[in-house]
């Protein structure tokens, strides 16, 4: 998956903890983030890695656990 900055995603699966894009990065709870909540990519990172900015933090996640998030309006739209 392709992604750019400003890109809104959510998360595919629970994840087992959160890893902060700090500069001294720290591992958080996973319940900061629900599934369904939509982020926004704000950095890429090597190895496959995008730092989200969600509504309770910035966090560091795998490409591979995130999907794009479709846009209601964008929906309705095209229809």
């Amino acid at each position: 998956m392709d992604l750019s900055i400003g890109d809104q995603v959510y998360l595919k699966v629970p994840l087992p903890y959160l890893k902060t894009a700090d500069s001294m990065p720290m591992l958080r709870p996973s319940d900061l983030v629900s599934p369904d909540e939509p982020g926004e990519v704000v950095g890429l990172r090597a190895k496959d890695s995008v730092e989200v900015r969600f509504r309770r933090g910035t966090f560091l996640i795998a490409l591979d656990r995130l999907a794009l998030h479709r846009s209601e309006e964008g929906e309705t739209a095209s229809s």
